[in-house]
């Protein structure tokens, strides 16, 4: 029999312990603990929340990997054609873990009504292309059909479509800048069919998405000419190990690069998420363990008599000590227990009902996203649970210090 743990489950059951001196200082404590998870959970649920829907964000608008030519063109548009008969498409036969091929091509161009005008970056795709990103975050509307012979059908963010006046269905005209063959711009009409919301600024106040072919018309292209290849993989965390992979199996006029290395501002201040997020957890679990500490302390002193007469019946102090260690075992659990119950309950209700928005233009996305796994749960559960527990084992040695007789003789 585990007398310890009886010894322990008696306290805790006793009248007294709820009502002793020691009662709001327990509670103190216990209230910490559930403090510290509530906060750590929604640290973590927040900052991955973030991480994930802000690197989703930029493989929906620029895929996890970019095959475009070997030249110094920097930005958004294309320049220079690429032949679309290459040996890596439509898949790659040597690398595992990606999910499509898609190929483009973009054109800077000017959308213009009677009124006012905005730049825009005409991105032209084809059938090939995964629009689940888009139907994600579709407002009205429905996607360009490019099974058509010739498809004039765009889809414009809500915030292009806010900022001219427009409507879903309105015709827009749009000027294209001139081609290395024509000095003249290019003038063109097309339907919107489709308004997004991404919620990324970045990208929403200028993209305007359409049919391939228009933009090799455009730049007097052959179909078999394209911009570029966008390559989704399964799983973002591998991007790095496949950006290689995929470098090694094209051409060598042909570069791949990952979204890591095409927008290393936006990542690097993405990880930055994470060093706060350790922080938050240590000062909380530090926080966390003061208190039981406190806590501890008080029970041990309370309970000197009851300490002197188990040193007098023979018990030895590594088992004294287990009998206060399993007490503040389950003071933890309490906290932890609540703790959970609320954060998990917050992150919830943020999930669900989208309570906290946020600046687009500063964090990418219009709504605090939340997101947290089973296995961050346990592994905070259980990281705060050993390391307070931790901090317990020094403290518990003051019952050593007791002398029974002195504390029989008060008692």
């Amino acid at each position: 029999m585990n007398y310890e743990l009886f010894i322990a489950k008696r306290i805790i059951a006793g009248k007294k312990y709820k009502n002793s001196i020691s009662s709001p200082i327990i509670k103190i404590a216990i209230s910490a603990i559930a403090l510290g998870i509530i906060i750590m959970l929604i640290a973590v649920a927040t900052a991955t929340g973030l991480q994930t829907k802000i690197r989703d964000k930029m493989a929906g608008f620029k895929g996890h990997v970019q095959i475009v030519n070997y030249d110094n063109n920097n930005s958004d548009v294309s320049t220079t054609p690429i032949n679309i008969e290459q040996d890596f498409y439509p898949e790659f036969k040597n690398i595992k873990g990606v999910e499509n091929i898609q190929v483009y091509a973009n054109k800077g161009g000017i959308l213009r009504t009677v009124s006012d005008f905005e730049g825009v970056i005409f991105k032209g795709v084809t059938t090939d292309y995964d629009w689940s990103f888009f139907k994600e975050y579709l407002v009205s509307g429905t996607i360009p059909n490019f099974d058509q012979a010739r498809t004039k059908g765009v889809l414009l963010s809500q915030t292009i479509v806010n900022r001219l006046q427009l409507k879903l269905n309105d015709t827009i005209s749009a000027t294209f800048l001139k081609t290395a063959s024509s000095n003249l711009p290019s003038n063109r009409k097309y339907n919107i069919v489709g308004i997004y919301n991404s919620g990324f600024a970045q990208f929403d106040k200028n993209m305007m998405i359409g049919d391939l072919r228009e933009v090799q018309k455009l730049n007097r292209w052959t179909e078999y000419q394209v911009g570029g290849f966008e390559v989704l993989l399964d799983n973002f965390d591998d991007i790095d190990e496949k950006g290689v992979e995929i470098y090694r199996e094209i051409s060598g006029t042909l570069n791949a690069k990952t979204i890591l290395d095409s927008y290393p501002a936006v990542f690097d201040w993405i990880k930055l998420f994470d060093n706060n997020v350790w922080f938050i957890i240590g000062i909380m679990i530090l926080i966390a363990g003061i208190n039981m500490i406190t806590a501890l302390l008080v029970l041990i002193l309370e309970r000197v008599q009851m300490i002197g007469i188990l040193k007098a019946l023979g018990s030895d102090n590594a088992s004294i000590r287990k009998v206060f260690l399993y007490n503040a075992a389950y003071l933890i659990l309490k906290g932890l227990f609540w703790g959970n119950v609320i954060g998990l309950g917050i992150i919830s209700i943020q999930y669900f009902f989208e309570v906290i928005t946020l600046d687009p233009e500063t964090y990418y996305v219009a709504v605090m996203p939340v997101y947290i796994s089973i296995s961050s749960i346990l592994a905070l559960n259980i990281g705060t649970l050993v390391l307070c527990f931790l901090m317990l084992i020094l403290p518990s040695y003051i019952i050593t210090k007791i002398n029974p007789a002195t504390a029989i003789k008060f008692a």
